[in-house]
């Protein structure tokens, strides 16, 4: 018996020799999103247009190690697809005046020791791999190896700026994307809509993200961001990703979900559902502001108007609100002015963002582009207000405790107003009681 360690099959030139032998080729079509090349190619000429002259280099970025020899799953610069159509991890692509040249790592193929030995870009341990030439014809631009690239890949604050301005403005392609999105997560809302005895039976908030996350994964690229499910007094917690808790019967039930399909476009929308099926009257009480303060929001949003608009539109719904419910330790004009915003104690984050290849899109557009500037056709942004009353806040009354209510909508800007491409998912609390009764027998 042989007991010393197993040689390294690399090392054994009959092995290799014999492995590189008998192989036919497969299929190593690029994974290519039908219309990404040519969508790609129109966003490059605005690019060059924005910057003339300049020589641009981004790359598709290295999925994060997880521990040791495992990593998390890759997912190309938001950038640098949207400039090349391309999701190779470790690619680049160098943009001079707008002509691009790919620079790809080249598979390895039978023949090649690391066919076998290497986990990363070899064959046998990553599937089918395109050629450097499939990639080209795929995409219809020039692709050489990575070896051969000599700029360094820096990226400087206007070029960043510049490409972050650019993805504001959707097209026809784009938007298509996010249309499929949003119909994949409303569906993916049905499915988890139908878990919920089950996860009221036992396995609570993570089944219900677990059920959300395999629907995004099976009829997209994956969820878009960590899926938020939070039942209870878990519903107040703005980002609950944990979801470790159980989903409570008697309780409210905020999920915030989004499918980000293949071309990673994502969608964001945001529901709140009494588990129960029917909300209580305090839930209701809750519910039907922020539903007030929802339509205010989507109303303000148009062609000319601010970005800001719908945000004050709808504070000034819940700050009224709030007032009248005597919550308010100020009047309702104190707490809208710059000095107050004491209705902001149960509504401290943003309610509103751009939406496109990130779930919080172009952040890195300057100010006077994006919360200073006018919505215009191509925009398509979230409207999302919502009230927090966290269990342990002593302000709120005893039976307001423990509520958390959010709705966000996914809204495109149009010549003549705006579209709201969510809009299959009911607002009112009447709607959403029937939609989930018609989801769960369906």
């Amino acid at each position: 018996m042989r007991t010393g360690r197993p040689p390294k099959l690399a090392e054994i030139p009959a092995f290799t020799q014999y492995l590189a032998t008998g192989w036919d080729v497969p299929d190593r079509t690029p994974p290519v999103v039908a219309g990404a090349a040519e969508a790609a190619a129109a966003h490059r000429a605005r690019l060059a247009e924005a910057l003339p002259g300049r020589t641009i280099v981004l790359s598709a970025g290295e999925a994060p190690v997880r521990s040791n020899d495992t990593a998390y799953d890759f997912r190309p610069d938001s950038d640098f697809y949207w400039t090349t159509g391309c999701a190779v991890e470790n690619a680049t692509v160098v943009l001079r005046d707008g002509h691009p040249t790919l620079y790809l790592p080249p598979p390895a193929y039978p023949g090649d020791p690391r066919f076998f030995s290497d986990a990363r870009y070899g064959e046998l341990w990553v599937g089918a791999a395109p050629g450097l030439d499939d990639w080209a014809r795929a995409l219809g631009v020039e692709v050489r190896p990575l070896q051969e690239l000599t700029e360094d890949v820096t990226r400087d604050d206007e070029v960043a700026r510049t490409l972050a301005e650019l993805r504001m403005y959707k097209d026809e392609w784009e938007i298509g994307q996010l249309r499929a999105a949003v119909d994949r997560t409303v569906e993916g809302f049905a499915a988890v809509v139908r878990e919920f005895p089950t996860a009221i039976a036992g396995p609570g908030e993570r089944w219900l993200q677990g059920t959300f996350d395999r629907y995004a994964r099976a009829y997209g690229n994956g969820p878009g961001y960590a899926t938020i499910v939070g039942s209870g007094p878990h519903a107040p917690t703005l980002h609950w990703v944990r979801a470790d808790g159980p989903v409570l019967p008697d309780e409210l039930l905020l999920l915030d979900m989004g499918v980000e399909v293949n071309s990673y476009y994502t969608a964001d929308v945001t529901r709140t559902f009494p588990a129960s099926g029917r909300f209580s009257s305090a839930q209701r009480q809750v519910h039907d502001l922020v539903e007030r303060a929802h339509r205010a929001g989507l109303a303000a949003v148009g062609t000319g108007r601010r970005f800001t608009e719908f945000h004050h539109a709808a504070m000034e719904v819940i700050a009224h609100g709030l007032a009248d419910w005597g919550l308010l330790p100020v009047s309702v004009d104190e707490a809208l002015s710059d000095t107050g915003q004491h209705h902001r104690r149960y509504l401290v984050c943003g309610i509103g963002h751009h939406l496109g290849l990130d779930v919080h899109d172009c952040t890195r557009a300057a100010k006077e582009a994006y919360q200073d500037a006018a919505m215009a056709p191509g925009m398509v942004l979230t409207v999302e207000p919502g009230l927090y009353f966290h269990a342990h806040d002593t302000t709120v009354p005893p039976e307001l405790r423990g509520i958390g209510v959010r709705i966000e909508d996914d809204i495109l800007v149009t010549p003549d107003g705006s579209e709201v491409l969510s809009r299959a998912l009911p607002l009112d609390a009447d709607g959403l009681e029937k939609w989930m009764t018609a989801a769960q027998t369906a």
